[in-house]
């Protein structure tokens, strides 16, 4: 019997409308419809099409979907997506990627299913954030330079350099991935029911120094707005939280007592040029820079409007000096997992793909963001499929 709701659910996955999907496979926007609620069956051309478009072998439409064995149900609370993005309030765009993150949650499920991973440091972070939010009488700006600081100490980051920032967040227990969100979106975050991080960065083409940036802004949203209902907020609400998200990133990537040494060395503190030198240390844009000097109290708000004006005028809000020089990091802590588990025979990657998730290796590259090429080493080039092992593996 076809089920409707692996079709509502890559449907949703995707993006699609129903209307969309009618006019790919040459049906009505009703028929859609009635396949997703069950009162008629596609034909089997339908399936083949609906198939392709999805990267799903046919009889995903006939069997229990990853999200029904390997998630827990309202396990992704959309309400609770940290966005960057003027796009916030689409609702169809907050279901979407939602509906992503139940796929992801679900694939994370699967390849950590036998692994014994130990609590995560991002958590106790958190659980010490919270704690001392509900606690203190410190000011706001005050509270984001001790987060700042926790979280810099919390995860190992070295105080003089940000060259690790999503390795560790990677070992800390951030789950990192990376996705065409659009232009319209830089990242998005959230912590599952289940405490599970996740930071989904866009992977259009952008700098090491915006990535960077995008990586500590959403670590700032998962410290300071635990729980927070992004999608109910209010436009001037919205921005507040923005705000701070943007002077957590800015404290996180230059700590307070290493940059001001640093600065002691910038004679004009007006000219972008001036701050090469540090960008490259920091892995940090120059508006970043600039921004971090002003909140610091070392560049005054006329100098720092002076310190804009010449990022415009050199061209520099488009792209910056080393831009092209600094090489851009990719999360590789999924990758390694996968490694393992498929090296130590606890997945099959053959039978995952055509007994327990029925899919295609293009749905892997769709849904996590990792090449088709490093999926692809994992085929075996026999037709035998060995049964994994029920040993745990401590990790």
């Amino acid at each position: 019997m076809f089920i409707g709701e692996n079709l509502l659910n890559l449907r949703m996955m995707h993006g699609y409308s129903r209307k969309q999907i009618a006019e790919m496979i040459d049906v009505s926007e009703q028929a859609i419809w009635q396949y997703e609620n069950h009162f008629t069956s596609p034909k089997l051309q339908n399936i083949n099409e609906l198939k392709t478009i999805f990267n799903v072998k046919g009889l995903y439409f006939y069997r229990e979907d990853m999200l029904k064995k390997y998630t827990v149900t309202e396990n992704i609370p959309l309400m609770n997506i940290a966005y960057r993005s003027s796009a916030r309030n689409v609702i169809s765009k907050t279901q979407t990627e939602a509906k992503h993150l139940e796929y992801l949650d679900a694939f994370v499920n699967y390849i950590t299913e036998k692994l014994s991973i130990p609590t995560q440091k991002i958590i106790q972070l958190r659980d010490k954030c919270v704690n001392y939010l509900n606690h203190t009488n410190d000011s706001r700006s005050e509270q984001i330079e001790i987060i700042a600081k926790y979280a810099r100490d919390w995860i190992g980051l070295d105080n003089n350099t940000n060259d690790n920032l999503m390795f560790l967040m990677e070992k800390s227990g951030v789950f990192i991935f990376e996705k065409a969100i659009g232009e319209d979106i830089d990242a998005y975050s959230l912590w599952t029911s289940q405490d599970r991080p996740f930071i989904i960065l866009g992977n259009l083409k952008r700098s090491a120094v915006r990535r960077n940036f995008d990586l500590a802004h959403e670590l700032g949203h998962l410290l300071l707005h635990y729980k927070i209902e992004f999608t109910h907020l209010d436009k001037d609400d919205y921005k507040e939280i923005e705000k701070e998200a943007n002077l957590f990133a800015g404290a996180f990537l230059l700590p307070e007592a290493a940059y001001l040494e640093d600065l002691k060395q910038i004679q004009r503190k007006t000219n972008p040029d001036a701050f090469i030198d540090l960008k490259l240390k920091w892995g940090t844009s120059l508006q970043v820079l600039g921004y971090r000097t002003v909140n610091l109290g070392l560049l005054s708000a006329k100098e720092h409007r002076n310190y804009y004006a010449a990022l415009h005028r050199k061209g520099y809000l488009k792209q910056e000096p080393l831009d092209d020089n600094i090489p851009i990091k990719r999360p590789q802590k999924v990758k390694t997992i996968i490694d393992l588990v498929i090296k130590k025979d606890v997945i099959n990657f053959e039978k995952m793909l055509e007994k327990d998730w029925l899919i295609e290796v293009e749905f892997l590259y769709r849904l996590t963001g990792i090449d088709s090429k490093f999926f692809r080493n994992y085929i075996r080039k026999h037709d035998r499929i060995a049964e994994s092992n029920d040993g745990i593996i401590a990790f």
